[in-house]
This record gives C-alpha cells, sequence and structure tokens, in this order.
C-alpha cells in the first residue's frame, strides 16, 4: 500500500512489512520514507494550509461529514484492518471503528461553531468608545503523530479537529499500524479534501518524527506516545505549540462501601481491554485490607471467563500484545516482582505474543510493575488502611492521567477527587472510560494539552486581537 504525499499515492524501493502480532503473516508492505519524503510532503502542506484557511466552515464541515459516510459504509473493513494488523480482537476493532464516523462528525459541528469573544474595552478608561473582539485562525501546519494501539480512533482525534479548524495536516502513524491510518485518509480525499490538506508519510519517528517535529514550518504538534519519545519531541521542536499525550499507570480505588463484583467486573474491563495496551488502563488496584481476598477471588474468577486467541475469532476476548519482544518484556516485569516478593496470584506467562492475564499481590513500591506503565494484561492489587493511605498510594506515581474511584459517598468522591494529581477522575468507574467530546490530557509525566473534539481543535487555532478605534471626527 502506498502513503500520500503532495497529493499523490506513491511508492518507494524501501519498504517495510507490516505483520500480524498474532500469527506473524505479512499483512501488507508499506513505503519507508526518507527526509527527502520529509521535505517534500512539508513544502506541500505549507501550500495547502493557505488552501485549507480558505475553505469556507460549511465547506470543511461538509467534507467531514462526507468522509464519516465513507468510513460508515467501509466499517467492517476498517475494524478487520484494526484487526489485522494491531492484533486487536474483532469485537474490539468493531468498537473503534463504530466511534470514528460520529467522532467526524463531532469535527464537522465543531467546523461551524468556530466563533471568537467581543471584549468589554471599556473595562478601561483609556478603551472607551473602542470595539474590540477576537478572531480564531488555522494555525497552519500540523504534525499528528499517532500511537498503534488505537491506530482509528487517536488518528482522527488529531486529524479531525485539525482539519475541521482550516489547517494542513501532515501525519505520521506508528510504524506498526500504518494501513488503518491510510484507510482513513483515503476516505477523507474521497470526501473531497483539498489534496494537500492532508498527507500521510511513513517511516520511523528517529528519522522521520523527528525531522518534521524540528522543521519551523511546523506550527503545531500533536503527539501521542510514550513519555520518552515525548520528552525528545519537546527538546527538538523548538518554538512550537504541543500536545503531549503520554504514558500513564493508571490507579483503581475501591473503598469499602463498593460493590465487589462491579468493581471486579470494571477492573476486567478497564485493565484487559486490548491486553491492556492503553495508556488509561487500571493497572494498580487499591482496596481495604479487610475486602482484599474477597475481591481478588471474584477478579479472577471473571478473568478465568476471558478467552485468549486469535483475534479474528469473534469469540476472542484477550488478543495479543503487539509485538514478542513487548509480550518477553511485561512477563519479565511481572516475574521481577515476583522475584520480588510479589505473589502471583492467576497468569504471569505467554505463548508467543499472547500474554496470560495476570494478577500480582502487593510487589514492592519500586517495582516496575507499580512506578511504570505496563501496557499489558495485567493488574496490581494493594492494600490501604485509610483514605489518607488511599490517597498516598494513588499519587505515588509520577503519571497523571486518569483516575477511578468506587464509594456510594459524595463527601468522599469529592475530596478525593480533588486529592488525586490526574487529568480526569471517575467515580464509580474505572479510568478507561471515555467520549470523544469530552476534555481529555493529563499531569505530570503523563503530558499536557487537551484532546477532545472542541479542546484540541482550539489548541489547534491562533487568536487574533482585533481593536477598533474612533477615527477621526468629521
Amino acid at each position: 500500500m502506498d502513503m500520500f504525499i503532495a497529493g499523490n499515492w506513491v511508492s518507494r524501493d524501501s519498504q517495510m512489512e507490516i505483520r500480524s502480532p498474532f500469527s506473524n503473516e505479512t499483512v501488507d508492505s508499506v513505503p519507508n520514507a526518507s527526509v527527502h519524503d520529509v521535505e517534500v510532503a512539508l513544502n506541500a502542506a505549507v501550500e495547502g494550509a493557505r488552501a485549507m484557511a480558505t475553505l469556507p466552515a460549511h465547506r470543511r464541515a461538509s467534507i467531514l461529514e462526507r468522509a464519516a459516510a465513507l468510513i460508515e459504509a467501509d466499517f467492517e473493513d476498517l475494524a478487520s484492518t484494526i484487526t489485522a494488523e494491531e492484533g486487536k480482537p474483532i469485537r474490539e476493532a468493531r468498537a473503534e471503528a463504530a466511534r470514528i464516523p460520529s467522532l467526524l462528525r463531532l469535527c464537522a459541528g465543531e467546523a461551524i461553531r468556530i466563533s471568537g469573544e467581543v471584549l468589554s474595552m471599556d473595562a478601561a478608561a483609556v478603551g472607551e468608545g473602542r470595539l474590540g473582539f477576537t478572531l480564531p485562525e488555522p494555525c497552519g501546519v500540523v504534525i499528528a503523530i499517532t500511537p498503534f494501539n488505537y491506530p482509528a480512533l487517536l488518528v482522527m482525534h488529531k486529524v479531525g479537529p485539525a482539519l475541521a479548524a482550516g489547517n494542513a495536516v501532515v501525519l505520521k502513524p506508528a510504524a506498526r499500524t500504518p494501513l488503518t491510518a491510510l484507510f482513513l485518509v483515503r476516505r477523507l480525499a474521497q470526501a473531497g479534501l483539498p489534496p494537500l490538506g492532508l498527507q500521510c508519510i511513513l517511516g520511523p519517528g528517529s528519522t522521520i518524527g523527528e525531522a518534521l517535529c524540528a522543521d519551523q514550518r511546523v506550527r503545531k504538534i500533536s503527539f501521542t506516545g510514550s513519555r520518552d519519545v515525548g520528552l525528545r519531541i519537546t527538546r527538538v521542536a523548538g518554538l512550537k505549540r504541543i500536545t503531549c499525550e503520554l504514558g500513564s499507570n493508571a490507579a483503581l480505588v475501591i473503598f469499602d462501601d463498593a460493590d465487589l463484583e462491579q468493581t471486579a467486573a470494571e477492573t476486567v474491563r478497564s485493565g484487559f481491554i486490548n491486553a491492556g495496551q492503553v495508556c488509561i488502563s487500571a493497572q494498580r488496584v487499591l482496596v481495604p485490607l479487610r475486602l482484599r481476598d474477597p475481591f481478588v477471588d471474584r477478579l479472577t474468577a471473571q478473568l478465568s471467563s476471558l478467552r485468549p486467541g486469535d483475534p479474528t475469532d469473534p469469540e476472542t476476548t484477550l488478543g495479543p500484545v503487539i509485538s514478542e519482544s513487548e509480550a518477553a518484556r511485561v512477563v519479565e516485569w511481572i516475574g521481577e516482582a515476583g522475584r520480588d516478593g510479589a505473589t502471583i496470584v492467576c497468569g504471569g506467562g505467554r505463548s508467543r505474543t499472547l500474554v496470560e492475564p495476570t494478577v500480582l499481590l502487593d510487589p514492592p513500591t519500586g517495582a516496575r510493575v507499580w512506578r511504570e506503565e505496563l501496557f499489558g494484561p495485567a493488574v496490581v492489587v494493594r492494600t490501604f488502611e485509610d483514605e489518607a493511605e488511599a490517597l498516598a498510594l494513588t499519587n505515588d506515581t509520577r503519571y497523571g492521567l486518569a483516575v477511578g474511584v468506587f464509594t456510594t459517598r459524595i463527601d468522599r468522591a469529592l475530596h478525593f477527587a480533588r486529592g488525586v494529581k490526574s487529568g480526569v477522575v471517575h467515580v464509580n468507574s474505572g479510568p478507561l472510560w471515555r467520549t470523544d467530546f469530552m476534555p481529555y490530557g493529563g499531569v505530570g509525566d503523563s503530558g499536557f494539552g487537551k484532546e477532545g473534539v472542541r479542546y484540541a481543535l482550539q489548541e489547534m487555532m491562533e487568536q487574533k486581537l482585533i481593536v477598533i478605534h474612533p477615527g477621526p471626527v468629521a
């Protein structure tokens, strides 16, 4: 499959094979772009930004609406592509694919609601008789760098708002999952997007991504990925606007008045969807000591009903992690915690890329399964004595993206929510819950900036202030 640069579908002699994480069979091959391709793409994007900036809002909205309809018509093809290259069980891939048309329609709606603000200039004595207002304008060239784990959703959470705002976009998807991105780019092109308004360039982040981010023709970078790569981007980017949605180590906190069946089910959902490869997966589960054993019993019982296997099988409920090296890393972290004193209640092994669903009890707080982002199908259970300790354990991380807390007491929920260092706090839900319109982003090493259609769009626009002063008296 070709990449899309300067309005053309192009190939290159250098190719990257895309392999199924489950079977290791080749799914397709794609071009491996060069730094020269980056130069061509950026030159085209500068021209595309001028075309997009003059495209009226109603036309941008119509293009996004048509793209939504085209993707809706090809829904099963999109889901199958996600499963083939990412390894997500087909039932989960269909859920991801189903969100894309509605997400694009949200973007279309926001495109026609862009507005400025009238300012009360006479709030200052020198402002009497003057009129001030803000005029939102597109940034220009936006770079979108996306991860493998939600190859449709996280592409469109960047591309959709950027186009709705009137920007030109250069998309660099994850090297392991470019086929889904190309699928979406093709539908946007078919929907009538100006040919230089969107480009998709493929290759490793260390060369292609860095060259894109360092270029001064770029005004905005939107990145989702690891903390280390995000740090590198901030160092090479220079004077640009940047959104970084980075890693996490999300906690799910269960107080003594919570329903254990509900919380066990939510732990399974929040911790094991997409084989735990979600930045807001529940990784650390905190429970009162007296509830630990009954909770763990319920949790392991529910985990036993998961069906690992071929992600193309509709009955599969736990698919592979993205690669064998990642599977080996996840199992190594689990084994390391076990050697250091944690109890491995269930799981801990793997068959190539299929990692067993795992529950660990009380690893040392220095263990990587406690301190770092695991990105695999395992949760850590630790006990606490009181609310103060629960809050301290929740905040015992450099990350802060999402937290879930279960309690029937609103005073406790509000006190806890105010004390947590996190961009999102869910009461009576796990941290995985998300809608496409809500503001979404973290604190600490989880990054900065917000996604969610309206919020992302605002960060992809410049606010120009216009002040009209009285003219000379006739």
